[in-house]
């Protein structure tokens, strides 16, 4: 059985897809942006709790603040990236269930009403957009440059609040010349997958 997905667009988004390191200088516009969320807001998260939120970093202040929190071998490729996305999780999401789950509003105070709950729920489930996040900004035609490798505490009180998880950095734009490392191996279907 063959995937219904062109293979072409199964290439962008997976198998020709690469963590980038480097970019060209073109911009990577608001208009990129939205509509890249507005195709990965439709993934599926627990009670449709969408707690990821996003703090796009474009101002020289802002990146000279951020740039030091950064891991060194992350530094130069963030004061460079055209565009640079934090991605965050939101402690309070729940304050948002009645809206975002209507068929059970009072999730918010049976499952989430206890904020170690929310914290997990909240980590879980933004990181899980922010794999979609990562395969949207490739469906732009864009590269994405992931890194966990930052000052967490940091990255927290200078661009968030204490409600605001950081999960992941990641930066954003057209792949630059020699962007990113040769595919590293992938584990085989029969190591991964295991029927019961």
């Amino acid at each position: 059985m063959s995937l219904v997905l062109d293979p072409a667009a199964q290439d962008l988004l997976f198998r020709e897809a690469h963590t980038a390191n480097a970019f060209t200088a073109e911009p990577v516009t608001d208009e990129q942006v939205q509509a890249i969320y507005d195709l990965v807001k439709f993934g599926p998260t627990a009670f449709n709790q969408t707690p990821l939120r996003i703090t796009l970093v474009r101002s020289a202040e802002a990146r000279e603040r951020l740039v030091p929190l950064m891991a060194e071998g992350n530094q130069a490729k963030t004061a460079t990236a055209p565009l640079v996305a934090i991605l965050s999780a939101d402690n309070e999401f729940h304050e948002e269930l009645p809206t975002l789950f209507p068929a059970f509003p009072q999730a918010k105070d049976v499952f989430f009403g206890e904020r170690p709950v929310r914290e997990s729920a909240a980590r879980m489930n933004a990181a899980l957009q922010a794999a979609y996040f990562i395969v949207g900004v490739r469906a732009a035609g864009l590269a994405a440059g992931p890194m966990t490798g930052f000052d967490h505490e940091g990255v927290r009180k200078e661009f968030l609040d204490d409600d605001h998880t950081p999960l992941m950095i990641v930066n954003i734009g057209k792949p630059g010349e020699n962007a990113s490392y040769p595919r590293s191996p992938r584990l085989a279907y029969d190591e991964v997958v295991t029927t019961v």
